[in-house]
């Protein structure tokens, strides 16, 4: 049931996130004005607009000016799902108080890195609105988890992630005057630096991301899709590796740990 619950919701906010990312960009008030096509800006029904469904129902394409809808929309809707069910299965904490506050956070975590990794794979840009948010929201974890442990160990973790990940995006921010990095991963880097929680976790992430980068621009690289000189969007990166380090960290760090042990 509880998975049902999850998936369902994961839909819903998939759509709000498809949503936002527009309304932001547009400069709209994501709560006031009501959803439209982006084509013929024609008001979305209620029928219009559930999640998956109602693309599926109208073969990808707009009721009234029957223009294509993009793809986009049921794979974020689809994909936020997915990773609420899959979070919930793999989750590495125990759902005590604090494991359950943890996992509350997260979901919201999620909403947070969808919207962000559209947005850059769009736009090639991360909204400072959003990160300031999830930093905030990081900040505000750290501080409950320490209230409900009673323990600063949250805290101090914190200020870790946040001094590696987010410390050396800025220092290679100003080495390279923004050539190498730009200035939202950067603001990013900080906010998912605290949400590691700690030095390990933080440079798990790095690599992870680096990792990630990699493997995608090497082969593009090679068929010639893009050049030397190509702008990549980092960010989704980023957002993936925050995901991997969050449910799979822990794991990875104690593997690691005990392979140089051996």
């Amino acid at each position: 049931m509880i998975v049902v619950i999850l998936g369902l919701l994961g839909l819903v906010l998939g759509s709000f996130a498809n949503a936002f990312v527009w309304r932001l960009h547009e400069g709209k008030d994501w709560v006031k004005d009501r959803s439209e096509c982006v084509h013929c800006h024609h008001k979305l029904s209620a029928n219009d607009l559930i999640p998956v469904l109602s693309w599926l129902r109208l073969g990808g394409k707009c009721r009234y000016c029957k223009k294509s809808i993009s793809w986009q929309y049921p794979v974020v809707e689809l994909s936020t799902a997915a990773l609420f069910v899959g979070s919930y299965l793999i989750w590495p904490e125990s759902f005590s108080s604090a494991g359950m506050v943890s996992f509350m956070f997260w979901l919201v975590f999620i909403v947070g890195f969808v919207v962000l990794a559209v947005y850059d794979l769009r736009w090639m840009e991360l909204p400072d609105k959003v990160v300031y948010v999830l930093t905030g929201l990081a900040v505000v974890q750290a501080l409950v988890l320490s209230a409900i442990e009673r323990d600063s160990q949250d805290l101090l973790g914190a200020l870790g992630g946040f001094a590696v990940v987010g410390g050396l995006f800025y220092v290679l921010f100003q080495i390279s005057s923004g050539k190498w990095i730009g200035g939202g991963d950067v603001k990013l880097g900080f906010a998912l630096g605290i949400l590691a929680g700690g030095i390990p976790a933080g440079l798990l992430l790095l690599f992870t991301a680096s990792f990630g980068g990699l493997l995608l621009s090497l082969p593009l690289l090679a068929i010639g899709r893009v050049k030397r000189t190509s702008h990549i969007p980092f960010g989704p990166f980023l957002l993936a590796a925050a995901v991997i380090v969050q449910l799979f960290g822990t794991s990875i760090i104690h593997w690691y740990q005990h392979l140089i042990l051996l």
